[in-house]
């Protein structure tokens, strides 16, 4: 008869035990649900994902100017994925072809040939910087040097092209029958007393035609990147007014998107400018 009630004993408190526990264990867990919930009336910011912008660049000095300014994006939650290009086609084919985000480097003459010749639409949303067209050689020292015949080499490219015969006539080396025409060729020359060669090249190329021509035009990115220093080795140079200031090119539709705006914004910040002026010391001049 103990025995029995020892053993009804034992049993009752272990049930007794399990129930606490059992209770314990859910007030525990109710507890860490409680405190882990947001308050009543409140609710959970989820993390804003970082947006990526793949934006297309000349290396010098469109990509160092975006490398510069994407610290100051990706405090603003946007990264920057900057494609380099060494030509003067792809940055536009890429873009509205929608492999690209966004373009920088080209000036408005160049955007609005481009999309006349391929049915394209892409738009401007900020302009940067100018980037003064020099002309340089390394036979020569003054253009009073320039001998009868000499050959003289200025890009391919329609706008560029232009853009260095209107150089050209305002040193007085040729006569143009629009002096201010951006579309001029070889054929609006008026006038060439010199006689000159020019022979039109692909504008990536032009720095290393200098051991073989009397002189060369050259874009300053280019010529940058040869490791000429426009302000100081050119012969002569477009002054600080010149109309073609670089930009930021996109497709209409992503005009209005926040981070495009951004980056827009940072390219025309303050730190921008401080940048472009302490790099470049005169040879790319702020456009804003």
């Amino acid at each position: 008869m103990k025995k029995m009630l020892l053993t009804l004993f034992s049993l009752t408190l272990i049930m007794v035990l399990a129930a606490c526990g059992a209770d314990n264990g859910g007030n525990k867990a109710s507890n860490v649900a409680a405190s882990s919930a947001p308050a009543a009336g409140a609710s959970a910011a989820p993390s804003a994902e970082p947006v990526t912008l793949v934006v297309g660049a000349s290396p010098i000095p469109h990509a160092e100017i975006l490398k510069a300014i994407a610290p100051q994006l990706e405090a603003q939650g946007i990264k920057l994925e900057i494609k380099e290009f060494t030509d003067y086609v792809q940055p536009n084919v890429q873009l509205a072809e929608g492999q690209l985000d966004a373009n920088f480097f080209q000036h408005k003459p160049y955007l609005d040939d481009q999309n006349q010749k391929n049915g394209w639409n892409l738009t401007s949303v900020a302009a940067v910087h100018v980037e003064p067209f020099g002309a340089y050689s390394k036979k020569i020292k003054s253009i009073d040097e320039l001998k009868d015949g000499a050959k003289v080499a200025i890009p391919n490219d329609a706008t560029n092209g232009g853009r260095a015969l209107i150089l050209l006539a305002k040193n007085g080396l040729i006569t143009l029958k629009d002096p201010n025409n951006i579309a001029s060729t070889k054929s609006d020359i008026t006038e060439n007393k010199k006689n000159l060669k020019i022979i039109e090249l692909e504008a990536a190329n032009l720095p290393r035609q200098l051991d073989e021509v009397d002189l060369a035009l050259i874009n300053a990115n280019y010529a940058l990147e040869a490791g000429l220093v426009p302000t100081k080795d050119a012969l002569f140079i477009e002054s600080g007014d010149s109309p073609y200031a670089n930009l930021l090119v996109v497709r209409p539709d992503d005009k209005e998107k926040d981070a495009i705006k951004k980056l827009a914004a940072a390219l025309t910040s303050p730190e921008a400018k401080k940048f472009i002026e302490d790099k470049y010391q005169g040879s790319i001049i702020p456009a804003f």
